[in-house]
This record gives C-alpha cells, sequence and structure tokens, in this order.
C-alpha cells in the first residue's frame, strides 16, 4: 500500500507544482500557500476523523513535529520560488536528488543499512544532477543563473530532511495528523509574509521573477483561477496525508525511488502547457538519476528477500 499512496501523492504533487507555475505571473506565492493550506487542513481534519478522532492529533514529540514542519515550508518555498524562473521540467529533474538524499540520510537517522552498491548508484544520481546545472558553463553560455538551481537543491535537501522525520515520527503519529500540523506550518508563516510583505511594497524596483513572485502583493483572484486555488487546497490535503502514510508504514529506502515518476509527469506538463523540452544535458541526467534510482529500489528489494530467507532458515534450525 505504501507503494501506492506514493504514487498518488506525486500525481498531486506534479498537479500542484503546474497550477503554481500558472499562477506565478499574476499572484505571490505566500497567498497561494496559504489558500491552499487554509482549504487543505479542512480536508486533513475530516481525515482526522476518520482515523480515530481529535485524540490523534496529541503528540509528545511536539519539537520534532515543528523541525519537519520548517523543512517542508523551506523545501516548498525554495522550489516554487525556483519554478518561477526554471522549466519546470529542469526544476523537477534538479529536485529529483531529494530521493537519493533520503536513501543516504536514512543511515544515520533511522539507522537503515544501505550497501555500497546503493551508494554507488547514489553517486551516480548526483553525477546526473551535475550534468543537468552545467557548473563549468557561465556568462552568455548559461540561460539560467548556477544561484538559481541552488534552489532546488536547497528543496531537495530540506525535503529529504522531512520525509526521514516523517518515518520516523509515523512510528506513533497517524498521517492525518501530520498532515494537520504541515498545514498548519504553512499558515503561519503565509500569515507572517502577509503582515511584512502582502502590499506588496518590497517588489518596488525589483526585476527578478523569483523575487517578485515571493513578495508580490496580494490579489483576489478571478473567475476560473478561484476553482485553481480550489484545486491547490484540495492537492494539499491528498498529498500531505499520501506522502505521510507512505512513509509512515514503509521503509525510506523502498518508498523514495517511486518518486521519480514525478519525473515524467513533469516533461508532460511543462510540454502540454508551457511548450518546454528538455535539452540533451538535462535528458542526460534525468536518465542517470532515473537509473541509479530504479537500481536503488531493486537493490533494497533483493536484500529484503535474502533477510526473509534468512529468517526462515533460521525458524527450522
Amino acid at each position: 500500500m505504501a507503494i501506492v499512496f506514493i504514487l498518488i501523492g506525486m500525481l498531486g504533487i506534479s498537479l500542484n507544482d503546474m497550477l503554481i507555475k500558472f499562477l506565478s505571473g499574476g499572484y505571490p506565492l505566500h497567498q497561494m500557500v496559504f489558500t491552499r493550506s487554509l482549504i487543505g487542513i479542512g480536508f486533513s481534519l475530516a481525515l482526522v476523523q476518520l482515523e480515530g478522532g481529535w485524540n490523534i492529533l496529541k503528540t509528545d514529540q511536539p519539537g520534532l513535529h515543528v523541525l519537519r514542519a520548517t523543512f517542508l515550508v523551506i523545501a516548498n518555498l525554495t522550489f516554487f520560488t525556483a519554478l518561477a524562473v526554471m522549466p519546470l521540467a529542469e526544476a523537477t529533474a534538479v529536485f529529483f536528488v531529494a530521493p537519493l538524499m533520503i536513501t543516504l540520510l536514512s543511515i544515520p537517522i533511522l539507522g537503515e543499512k544501505v550497501g555500497p552498491m546503493r551508494i554507488g548508484a547514489v553517486l551516480v544520481g548526483f553525477a546526473g544532477v551535475i550534468i543537468m546545472t552545467r557548473p563549468w558553463e557561465s556568462g552568455a553560455e548559461r540561460a539560467i543563473s548556477l544561484w538559481v538551481y541552488v534552489l532546488p537543491i536547497a528543496a531537495a535537501f530540506t525535503y529529504a530532511l522531512n520525509n526521514v522525520m516523517t518515518r520516523y515520527l509515523g512510528a506513533k503519529s497517524k498521517a492525518s495528523a501530520m498532515a494537520v500540523y504541515i498545514q498548519s506550518a504553512f499558515i503561519v508563516v503565509s500569515i507572517v509574509f502577509w503582515l511584512v510583505a502582502g502590499d506588496g511594497r518590497f517588489t518596488e524596483g525589483v526585476e527578478n521573477e523569483s523575487l517578485q513572485f515571493l513578495f508580490r502583493a496580494w490579489v483576489w483572484p478571478e473567475g476560473h483561477d478561484l476553482w485553481l486555488f480550489a484545486g491547490l487546497g484540495l492537492n494539499a490535503a491528498l498529498i500531505g496525508y499520501c506522502l505521510g502514510q507512505a512513509y509512515r508504514i514503509a521503509d525510506a529506502a523502498t518508498v523514495a525511488p517511486f518518486e521519480y515518476v514525478g519525473l515524467p509527469l513533469a516533461i508532460f506538463w511543462g510540454w502540454v502547457i508551457w511548450g518546454e523540452l528538455p535539452g540533451l544535458p538535462v535528458v542526460f541526467g534525468i536518465l542517470l538519476i532515473l537509473g541509479s534510482g530504479l537500481f536503488v529500489f531493486l537493490r533494497e528489494k533483493q536484500k529484503n528477500r535474502m533477510v526473509v530467507r534468512g529468517k526462515h532458515v533460521h525458524r527450522r534450525y
């Protein structure tokens, strides 16, 4: 079931990224985050009732939940800010170093065993990210500044930390409760942004599209945009629950490779909505990341089968 949850969650994330990039030219990021989280928390609270009622919102680890929420807030802000200036497929491809980071972080944080072959596969995936970002290019050769690539990479790292902590905290907390914690954090951060920058004062004279997206004044959505904002809220609840459930009931190193389904989805939306197709370096980097992710997954399954067989033999004797 964990695989089903992660696949549904990744479909929701791809739709979310597409909608946010689509709306980024007219609305500020913190307004979209506030709206989707406000709607999403309603759905999440309904799921709380289905999974056990208000009592499951209680936790004896509030500090760790706040830390987990902080990681996800940073991941969202940095990634969505990158979307304002990067093609959807390319930003997503760079971000997909996250599952590789999850595999590595599961070693010190969760105590999971990751052998040298999987470590090697992770390094191949990192090489794919380097090829996509092309740090050896400079000046007029670069369509996108190297510093812009730091945004999805930072998002990948904080997202990986969030998911590893989800696995750790999921032993005691329900997925719906963890989704409520996350949505609450987004609402608080968005309100702070609105209080500080909601009138657009920080965008005066600013030409950088990412900064404009981050600090633009709030605008009431009109027409079809209202429905798109509602879709963001529904997606927020779906994503929060599915990802929380997936990493709660299965090993991080097992679930993480399935997040790669987001790569072809991002290419699809980029092509359909904006007519964007990745260049050869990006395609090559994607193939390296996909290959390393699949290897990590298959290796994990092989190790699990060996452990199960070993246990059976032990019982015989």
